[in-house]
C-alpha cells in the first residue's frame, strides 16, 4: 500500500515537472509578466489528492461505496455524467454573451482549454495505467483516478479564473457541475470515492497552473497568417504530449 502511494505521488509530481520544463525561452520571458502562483492556491487540490490516495485500497473506501450505492439505488444508471463534465467549457464561452467580462479572448480561452485538458488527460491516464485499480463494477482496471471528474474540475477551475473578477457566482457555478459529475460516477458504480477525490484534485491543480501559466500564451492569430494547432495526450510506449501545428 505504502509503495503504491509513493509511486503515485512520484508519477504525478514527475508529470507536472515534465510539463513545467517543456517550455521555450520565449515562454520564460512571457512568464515574468504574468501573475505569480501562490502555493496557497494548491492547498485544496493537495488535500483532495492526498485524501484520495490514502483511501485507495482500504476497507473504508469499500464501505463508502456500498453506502453510496445504497443511497442512489443498486440499479441506478445515467449517462448524464458524460455530458456534465463539459458544462464548464460551455460556460466559459457563454459568459461574455451573458454580460460577464472574461479574462481572455475566445482564441486564448480555447488555447487554455486545449492545453489544460491535454495535461490533465496525460496525468490521469498515466496514473490509471500505473495504479491498475479495478473499477467497482469490475469492467476494467482503470478506476483510479476518475477521468470524468478530473475533466469537470479542470474546466470548472478554468471557468473560475476566467470570470472571478467579473462575477464570482457565475465563475464558481462550474464546480456544481464538476461535483455532480463525480457523484454520478460513484452512483453509476464506475468509481470509488478515492477515485473521485483524486480526480478532482488533479483537475483543480491543472486548471490553476494553466490559468497562470501556459506555454502557448503568446500564440496569436494574425490576419495574414492562420495557425491551426491540435494538442493531445500521447499514450503508448511513451507518455507525453503530442501536437500537430499547421501554418497557412
Amino acid at each position: 500500500m505504502k509503495n503504491i502511494q509513493t509511486k503515485l505521488f512520484t508519477l504525478l509530481f514527475s508529470s507536472f515537472v515534465f510539463f513545467g520544463n517543456a517550455q521555450s525561452s520565449d515562454t520564460l520571458s512571457t512568464l515574468k509578466n504574468q501573475d505569480k502562483i501562490s502555493y496557497k492556491k494548491f492547498i485544496a487540490p493537495t488535500i483532495l489528492i492526498t485524501a484520495g490516495t490514502l483511501l485507495l485500497k482500504t476497507n473504508l473506501n469499500t464501505n463508502l461505496q456500498t453506502k453510496e450505492r445504497n443511497f442512489f439505488g443498486t440499479n441506478f444508471h445515467t449517462s448524464a455524467d458524460n455530458y456534465l463534465q463539459f458544462a464548464p467549457v460551455a460556460q466559459i464561452y457563454l459568459g461574455k454573451y451573458l454580460g460577464f467580462k472574461s479574462k481572455n479572448d475566445f482564441q486564448h480561452q480555447t488555447i487554455n482549454i486545449a492545453v489544460a485538458n491535454a495535461i490533465m488527460g496525460t496525468a490521469v491516464f498515466a496514473l490509471k495505467y500505473a495504479v491498475g485499480e479495478e473499477r467497482p463494477d469490475h469492467s476494467n482496471n482503470f478506476s483510479f483516478p476518475s477521468g470524468h471528474t478530473a475533466t469537470g474540475f479542470t474546466n470548472a477551475t478554468l471557468l473560475f479564473y476566467e470570470y472571478k473578477d467579473s462575477n464570482l457566482w457565475y465563475a464558481s457555478s462550474g464546480f456544481l457541475f464538476a461535483t455532480a459529475t463525480g457523484a454520478l460516477r460513484i452512483a453509476n458504480n464506475k468509481h470509488y470515492t478515492s477515485d473521485v477525490l483524486a480526480g478532482a484534485g488533479i483537475g483543480m491543480a491543472t486548471g490553476i497552473i494553466v490559468s497562470y501559466w501556459n506555454p502557448f500564451k503568446s500564440v496569436t492569430f494574425g490576419k495574414n497568417k492562420k495557425t491551426a494547432a491540435f494538442i493531445y495526450p500521447q499514450i503508448g510506449n511513451q507518455i507525453g504530449l503530442g501536437a500537430l501545428v499547421r501554418l497557412n
